[in-house]
């Protein structure tokens, strides 16, 4: 067992939820096969076990495997009876154990629905809640949302287990909440949240300040591409006539944001489409910067979302028993960590997870294992 890898190291303190005359594996063997093998394409207990039992002998050059492989069955139950908040504590330290946050950088903060997780027609009773740091391409932690309560209240949670000082945190409007913002600014990071109706006086008090205000500074962005030309006007106000910023209601409130976007479709009779978004910010900065900053926050859907169920089908998985559907999740994101994170291969990560179940040393190295 080489324990000098950080996944080995810090995934290893997981506590064993298994009495001990069940453990005929050991549990950082059966944690590194659904890693790597999540990491080469599987997506099921069955194909884990299919996948190890083809490369045991590659396994055994870094993990013990006293009694070969383990079965399918044996993995479901380790995945659905580990505690996923001593997993995710693990994830957490193993992902800043990997990399140095750099500090400016937009942390989006956004929930997803497990939606292969329901059952009978039922909701999916599994939400999670992750924080996507965009420029390093990581996800930072996540924190699964009780089924009796909501984002608002997983939110603070997740936040306090993460290293933001010096960064900006975004939010959707579910997000833009008081103690939201305070527990942000406690942690030393800035904040842009979303307003909509849900705060329906402050979105009043902010669509004021825009109408009268006048010294708004402004910044227009054009793109072109995928067919359609994109326009975006971004307007900051700083002096507040309607927004009653000399309290702590708002923590820090310094500037209010408006983006004015018109989409319009070349060689097309559809019509432009038009959209008008409110933000608040604790930041002092240009309508430069928030151009680049608020369309960072979509990267958490594009980069993080998008990806695990176009690349890793999480939508598709039917995983339910206990906590199986939360731990699976962290396993697809430890997995699009380092998958994201191996810069030597110049292709997507459908690419980089066919190139890692067919090359070994690719493999070893999107692993950061030495043998």
């Amino acid at each position: 067992m080489n324990k000098d890898n950080k996944l080995v190291s810090i995934f290893g303190s997981i506590e064993d939820p298994r009495s001990h005359i069940n453990q005929l594996h050991n549990l950082v063997d059966i944690l590194l096969i659904g890693i790597i093998s999540v990491i080469c394409g599987a997506e099921t207990w069955k194909q884990m076990v299919e996948f190890a039992q083809s490369k045991e002998e590659f396994l055994k050059r870094f993990l013990e495997l006293p009694n070969g492989i383990p079965s399918d069955d044996t993995i479901n139950r380790v995945f659905s009876s580990i505690e996923s908040s001593q997993f995710e504590t693990c994830f957490l330290d193993w992902v800043n154990s990997i990399s140095k946050l750099s500090k400016g950088q937009v942390i989006a903060i956004d929930g997803k629905t497990l939606r292969g997780a329901k059952s009978h027609g039922k909701k999916s009773p599994v939400h999670m809640v992750s924080a996507w740091a965009d420029q390093n391409n990581l996800v930072l932690g996540q924190v699964r949302v009780n089924e009796k309560s909501n984002e608002i209240t997983a939110i603070p949670i997740l936040l306090e287990t993460l290293f933001i000082e010096g960064n900006i945190i975004t939010i959707d409007a579910m997000g833009t909440q008081t103690n939201i913002a305070n527990k942000i600014i406690e942690n030393g990071a800035d904040y842009i949240l979303a307003v909509k109706e849900n705060q329906e006086q402050l979105l009043e008090d902010i669509k004021d300040e825009f109408r009268f205000s006048k010294n708004t500074e402004t910044d227009i962005n054009i793109d072109y591409g995928h067919g359609r030309i994109e326009t975006r006007k971004c307007s900051v106000v700083s002096e507040f006539k309607f927004i009653d910023n000399s309290n702590t209601k708002w923590n820090k409130l310094s500037q209010v944001i408006k983006i004015e976007s018109i989409r319009e479709f070349k060689n097309s009779d559809k019509l432009p489409e038009k959209a008008t978004r409110y933000y608040i910010s604790s930041l002092k900065d240009k309508a430069i910067n928030y151009q680049k900053n608020i369309r960072s926050h979509w990267g958490v859907e594009n980069k993080l979302h998008w990806t695990l169920d176009v690349a890793f089908s999480e939508d598709a998985s039917r995983k339910r028993n206990n906590n199986a559907a939360q731990n699976y999740s962290i396993l697809l994101k430890i997995a699009l960590n380092l998958l994201k994170n191996e810069k030597t291969e110049k292709q997507g990560i459908a690419g980089k997870r066919l190139k890692a179940g067919w090359n070994e040393a690719y493999l070893l190295k999107v692993l950061d294992i030495k043998v």
